[in-house]
């Protein structure tokens, strides 16, 4: 069967530190960290009170959506439709009317959350408990089940292929753009609306909380608090909002003048096992390092080829195992190691919107032609200190071609993408 070429032809983003491709790329460039003090975290005790929200949701999500239809959007799905409209419109494509009975029969999306729906719980759970279920009104359903935030663009958007949620915690994003990836790649499909959306409910990020897994140091300093590969790091920082592309076929971008951002190569998706140091909550390094071959194998493309890293790097321990993981599956070592840098110190982690969100940030440096700076690393762990070079603290101009994205997630499971600007 003949395999066909898949591009990226419109972007979708609502993050942390920008909404929009212009304002993100801005932010990207300039280093902008979105991660503020969040005072309902400190009501409610948690050790960290800082996090990653996007800036005027409601006013936002007014411009977008009906009344009818934002009545029974939770968070999660108002950036999931946000991000996909964007994505849509970026890509060229007019948004249909409702009363349009035309099905774009062609185009999907897998769009993907980790816990998406927790703060519509947060209000079911009381109700029912205090026998008041005949009371939570008709649109609960639809806000808590998981495949939410893909389900509600198939009616915004005509979509009449595949419309799916995958979840896969901090793997999600990358995993939905895989999987739209070989969708287009075999046939299935001319365009998929690809990514991950998450809300900022409290009661998604208080698991994480009591796990110790949060940075509870910075809670006066919030825009030094996200600090992948510090020698400081105190844990992540929580995020939320959602990342989304617009995966099509080459020959259908072609057909109708599309700009494309880059092209996907190929990528890979699979677990540790949860062997030989991998657990639910850690990766198996070998499982890691197969993830990465793997995706370089099914992309065509050799180690040495790789001109940058934008890692999974959450400011955890896991940091300098990342790295680590990364020179083994590479074989390459500290003096010819690619660019490496995390989105993450501007966005903190967006859970299961996280992939998402850094695989737009990745085809706009491709695109462009840039490497954005990480922020807060500029007190490096001692085990990274050997990449200090290749590290990047400010953003950069550079010219290059191909750009490996991976993310690492609970339940010991991995995946990872291989973009490269489009010839």
């Amino acid at each position: 069967m003949n395999k066909r070429r898949v591009v990226v032809t419109g972007l979708g983003i609502i993050a942390p530190n920008a909404h929009g491709i212009l304002d993100f790329e801005e932010a990207l460039r300039k280093g902008k960290s979105g991660i503020r003090f969040l005072p309902h975290l400190e009501a409610l005790k948690f050790g960290c009170r800082v996090g990653g929200v996007p800036d005027n949701l409601d006013q936002t999500a007014g411009e977008y959506f009906p009344a009818d239809v934002l009545y029974v959007l939770n968070e999660s799905m108002r950036y999931a439709g946000i991000a996909a409209i964007d994505a849509w419109k970026d890509g060229g494509l007019e948004v249909p009317r409702p009363d349009d009975d035309q099905v774009n029969w062609d185009s999907g999306a897998i769009v993907g959350t980790g816990i998406g729906g927790a703060d519509t719980l947060g209000v079911i759970i009381p109700k029912v408990n205090e026998g008041r279920a005949r009371r939570l009104g008709s649109a609960v359903v639809e806000q808590t089940m998981s495949s939410s935030v893909s389900a509600r663009l198939s009616g915004l958007l005509a979509l009449g292929n595949q419309v799916t949620t995958n979840s896969s915690a901090c793997s999600t994003g990358t995993e939905a753009v895989i999987m739209g990836y070989e969708r287009i790649r075999d046939g299935k499909a001319d365009k998929m609306l690809c990514g991950g959306a998450e809300g900022s409910s409290p009661y998604i990020w208080a698991g994480f909380d009591a796990m110790r897994v949060l940075n509870t140091g910075k809670n006066d300093v919030p825009e030094q608090a996200s600090r992948p590969m510090s020698a400081t790091a105190g844990g992540f920082i929580p995020g939320a909002g959602a990342g989304i592309l617009l995966l099509e076929s080459l020959d259908s971008a072609q057909k109708r003048g599309a700009r494309i951002y880059g092209e996907i190569l190929g990528g890979a998706v699979n677990s540790g096992g949860q062997r030989n140091g991998g657990s639910m909550s850690a990766p198996n390094g070998e499982g890691v390092q197969r993830c990465i071959r793997t995706a370089l194998k099914n992309a065509g493309v050799k180690s040495g080829d790789v001109d940058v890293i934008n890692g999974h790097l959450t400011a955890t321990m896991a940091d300098p195992l990342e790295i680590a993981n990364w020179a083994s599956a590479l074989e390459r070592n500290p003096r010819d190691f690619p660019f490496i840098h995390a989105t993450k110190s501007l966005v903190g982690h967006c859970l299961g919107a996280a992939g998402g969100i850094e695989c737009v940030a990745s085809l706009l440096e491709v695109h462009k032609g840039f490497i954005h700076g990480s922020i807060n690393c500029e007190d490096l762990h001692e085990k990274i200190l050997p990449y200090e070079e290749h590290v990047v603290h400010q953003t950069i101009e550079k010219d290059f071609k191909t750009l490996i994205k991976a993310s690492f997630g609970f339940g010991d499971v991995n995946s990872c993408v291989v973009f490269q600007r489009y010839e």
